[in-house]
């Protein structure tokens, strides 16, 4: 490879990255602001919770859709046409003016995140050849990471120093100078796939998912009712019923068979439990010290940086790890360090040094820089050539539903321990723990990361289960449905 490949080569991998991080910061930045937009915009207490669970819903609903849609029409016009939506979403957020518009700025500015989230895996899988593309996704690990930091701190500072208007505006310009870069450096080579849209297997899809992330949100605030068990049951017959439709269906919206190929259904099941373990670990975090030490937003953020930039600094030889040696390695290495990390959190208590929060968060990063890229790593090797663009959009959708299950059993067990409506308070940090309360929201929170232990073991035992991925293995796959 030429000196002026190699550049355009790097230059790719930071539009990928870039994209990746402004996903990470509005996962992440959002949430410090809920308390001033609930106050500036008037916005009831549900609805207010809805502005970060409807852009993570949409992303979980839309990932697989748009990830077919970009082997159908080309995945880096998906990937730069999700920078544009983005932009036009940020913005309308930025000038939002009631509860009702800022929900459906989110949504769209989700909608954006989709094309962005869902596309990127296979864009890597595009330019990169196998032996490859750990490191890229180590470096896209960086992104995500950096992302989340930049979420919490810059967010502290914009709606101090400026507006909560700001968390949306500051995506304008990078988001803008991400897309004239995708523009001129991201080549459109990979092969397009005539085939066409699975709209009923949309919509089943889409609704089932819909009605049980509906019904399990609703528990979080209201006890449990026959309606919530009829929207669960209904989501599950749609699932059924979505299952039933695309096995009978010629070109349907996700190829079954990819759950045949050895390495594949390993990889997202630990994927799936990796999420649900350790999305809620920011959040539990962040009720601990806001809540049980009565830290600022800011605070208590700068105590979590340290795990954030270990992990941005170790993924890359995670990634290198997983071209050199089975992507299986380093993936369930990772996951028994950040069972240990979940087990040392379980173990703070009403006066823990805060140190002690920053030295657990590093093992915790370290963890996660050993699983992520290395996982993707072994979706990507196993996928069939012609399908990166679904295999990379169902990882996505399998993360985002164990992230927004996470979410709401952090929320579930904190109502446990309290009265929910606190708990809600507590959480987006309009409230904060009295002393008498603290010690009994303390033990919930314990209860939640030994929970999340156990999720985290089930994902450790999927990744190591998993087989070699290798050429054959996806040629092989292909010529069997070819």
């Amino acid at each position: 490879m030429t000196a002026t490949d190699e550049r355009r080569t790097s230059l790719q991998l930071l539009v990928i990255v870039i994209g990746t991080l402004i996903a990470a910061v509005d996962t992440t930045i959002v949430i410090l602001a809920l308390p001033v937009m609930r106050t500036n915009l008037h916005v009831g207490f549900s609805a207010v919770v809805w502005v970060v669970l409807g852009y993570l819903l949409v992303i979980t609903l839309l990932a697989t859709q748009v990830g077919r849609l970009g082997d159908m029409f080309g995945r880096v016009r998906m990937y730069e046409a999700g920078f544009l939506v983005f932009i036009v979403g940020s913005a309308l957020c930025a000038l939002s003016w009631n509860e009702a518009s800022i929900v459906a700025f989110r949504i769209l500015q989700g909608v954006g995140g989709a094309f962005i989230s869902a596309n990127s895996g296979a864009v890597i899988a595009d330019i990169f050849p196998k032996e490859r593309r750990g490191r890229a996704y180590g470096f896209t690990a960086i992104g995500w990471n950096i992302g989340a930091v930049l979420g919490i701190l810059a967010g502290g500072a914009l709606i101090t120093l400026l507006s909560w208007r700001w968390i949306f505006w500051i995506n304008v310009p990078i988001g803008g100078a991400a897309l004239i870069l995708s523009l001129y450096v991201l080549d459109a080579r990979a092969e397009r796939q005539p085939r066409r849209l699975d709209v009923l297997g949309m919509l089943l899809l889409g609704a089932g998912l819909m009605s049980i992330l509906w019904g399990l949100v609703q528990m979080t605030s209201v006890p449990f009712s026959a309606t919530l068990a009829a929207y669960l049951a209904a989501g599950v017959l749609m699932l059924v019923a979505f299952t039933l439709v695309e096995a009978r269906t010629a070109d349907p919206m996700i190829h079954l068979d990819l759950f045949k190929v050895p390495t594949l259904t390993p990889s997202f099941s630990a994927s799936f439990f990796q999420a649900l373990a350790n999305f809620a670990v920011l959040f539990l975090i962040t009720m601990y010290l806001q809540g049980v030490r009565q830290l600022t937003p800011l605070d208590a953020a700068l105590w979590l940086v340290p795990g954030y930039i270990l992990g941005s600094i170790m993924a890359p030889w995670s990634g290198r790890l997983a071209d050199r040696l089975s992507p299986a390695v380093p993936a369930t290495v990772g996951l028994g360090i950040q069972c240990i990390a979940l087990i040392l959190y379980a173990g703070l208590g009403l006066a823990s040094p805060l140190w002690t929060v920053s030295a657990v968060s590093m093992v915790n990063g370290l963890g996660s820089a050993g699983f992520f890229p290395s996982n993707n790593a072994a979706v990507m090797k196993a996928s069939p050539a012609g399908s990166f663009g679904v295999a990379s959009g169902l990882l996505r959708t399998i993360s985002n539903l164990g992230m927004v299950l996470s979410f709401s059993m952090a929320l579930v067990v904190a109502a446990n321990a309290i009265n929910r409506q606190l708990a809600f308070a507590i959480f987006v940090g309009s409230a904060r723990l009295s002393v008498a309360t603290g010690a009994a929201f303390l033990h919930g929170i314990h209860v939640a990361f030994y929970t999340a232990v156990g999720a985290l073991v089930v994902a450790a035992v999927m990744s190591a289960l998993r087989g070699h991925p290798g050429r054959q293995t996806g040629a092989r796959h292909s010529e069997a449905r070819g």
